[in-house]
């Protein structure tokens, strides 16, 4: 029993963490309770990322059906780090809209604790239940600000549309219990490799599938369940954006890769050609759309969606000897997912910045941003060449290791099409590049940046540079961690 409860060590961490800021909230002083309760909460974060970071390299068994793998261990290290990075940088911004802030913290380490469990989960029941929970506690931080009619507006579309999701995946998951007769991840692989439960039931394969994909798709906004994505993205506080482009759409990934390859290897012709069309239809719809947007909040919320379907590349991709050798697509997803939250969210820690200091977060409150803040127009531009793919930045390893099992798989058409995708995407960065370093206005005044932002900036700056010039450091971790799901 101590021993399992060792291995839940980082969930443990959060959950004291949350309790001792709803208790601090309780009782400490307004004034104090503004610098406290943020920083409770890094504390907590960073326990929780050391604690992961010491028991990565486990090959533990599952502790309470969840697996205590390389594999959950490294989501959750990204994790940690990603939701660090928003609370730093949302400081100033939530505390000048809300003086909820205890919830607000609260609500963000419950979010990281359900991704901790989702990630490791090895049950279908305990990884609908760590699904489930992130989704609500989602909802709640979307609409946070309840005076700002957007924010609700968002919330409820986010609501209706991962209500459905979530009903049609949980329909997916009863036939793959009823298939299988177990919930069992493990299980219920060794029970359709040996063909013992196919039978008469074998019809039921297909539509179980295509239900589980709708609802992991709905989570990481892939086309065409991404309808909820640009609205509350664009709606939502900027901190929450930053948490729901990153971590949130990761764990959709990290999912998708357990239960398709731990679970469902023996359905791969299902799974293979399905993710197939998502990830050309994700890629090119997101491109597409980011192209005519006026604001550049929305701009990359679409651009997350392509993103996604770069992502889904590394599933497309993965190799006939598992997730054991580099470039079998999982290392893939796992760079892809690293260096993207990383990039994005110091992408979406600008637009707060602006947002805060220019009143707006379209491509005109954009221009002339060299001449009021040069640090933000430069950060921006790193963060705009990494989603790009331009080396020696992280995106550049990402798509790297995402395109090379793709190419090794010989699907050619899609590395031709997600290349297009990747031109198409540099177009609408360098609109922004353009209005920031060429378009000249009438400046409004230097925008200001609290330490809490600053300090973010320079992470994400520090992240997104380290991942592109170490990549082969990465590689070995990213590498290592795939390994580590099938020995769980």
């Amino acid at each position: 029993m101590v021993s399992q409860l060792i291995r839940l060590l980082p969930e443990l961490i959060l959950v004291i963490t949350a309790i001792i800021v709803i208790l601090a909230d309780l009782y400490a002083r307004r004034r104090t309770a503004r610098w406290l309760l943020p920083g409770v909460t890094l504390v907590g974060l960073a326990a929780s990322l050391v604690a992961a970071f010491v028991q990565w390299a486990a090959r533990e068994p599952v502790a309470f059906t969840l697996a205590a793998d390389s594999f959950a261990y490294f989501f959750k290290m990204v994790a940690a780090l990603v939701v660090m990075i928003v609370v730093l940088a949302g400081m100033d911004y939530m505390r000048e809209r809300t003086r909820f802030l205890g919830e607000f913290y609260a609500l963000l380490l419950v979010a990281t604790l359900a991704i901790y469990v989702t990630v490791a989960a090895t049950d279908i029941i305990m990884l609908y239940l760590g699904l489930e929970t992130l989704s609500i506690t989602s909802y709640v931080l979307t609409g946070f600000l309840r005076g700002d009619k957007r924010s609700n507006e968002a919330a409820v579309k986010y609501f209706l549309y991962g209500a459905a999701a979530s009903a049609v995946m949980l329909y997916g998951f009863s036939l793959l219990y009823g298939i299988t007769g177990t919930t069992d991840l493990q299980e219920m692989a060794k029970r359709l490799t040996s063909g013992e439960v196919m039978g008469s039931l074998v019809w039921l394969a297909w539509p179980a599938v295509v239900l589980v994909t709708v609802g992991f798709g709905f989570k990481a906004s892939l086309v065409p369940f991404h309808q909820w994505a640009p609205d509350a993205y664009e709606g939502a506080p900027t901190p929450v954006t930053m948490f729901l482009s990153t971590v949130s759409k990761g764990t959709g990934f990290a999912v998708m890769a357990r239960v398709f390859v731990s679970a469902l290897p023996a359905l791969s012709e299902y799974w293979l050609s399905l993710t197939y069309g998502l990830a050309i239809l994700t890629m090119t719809l997101g491109n597409l759309v980011a192209l005519r947007q006026a604001s550049v909040k929305r701009m990359l919320a679409y651009s997350s969606v392509a993103h996604a379907g770069f992502i889904l590349m590394g599933i497309v991709g993965i190799s006939a000897a598992g997730a054991t050798t580099p470039f079998s697509g999982i290392d893939g997803v796992l760079m892809y997912v690293l260096a993207y939250a990383i990039t994005n969210a110091g992408a979406f820690a600008v637009v707060a910045a602006v947002e805060d200091g220019a009143g707006g977060a379209s491509f005109e409150h954009f221009s002339g941003l060299i001449a009021r803040s040069p640090f933000l127009a430069a950060a921006m531009l790193i963060f705009l060449l990494s989603l790009a793919g331009i080396p020696p930045l992280a995106g550049f390893a990402a798509k790297f290791f995402v395109f090379a099992p793709v190419i090794r798989q010989q699907y050619y058409v899609l590395a031709v099409i997600a290349l297009v995708n990747a031109v198409v995407a540099a177009g609408y960065y360098l609109k922004v590049v353009k209005h920031m370093f060429f378009v000249e206005v009438n400046p409004n005044g230097a925008i200001s940046l609290s330490r809490g932002m600053e300090i973010a900036l320079w992470a994400c700056i520090v992240g997104i540079f380290a991942v592109g010039i170490f990549m082969n450091w990465f590689a070995w971790l990213a590498t290592g961690s795939a390994a580590g799901m099938l020995g769980m």
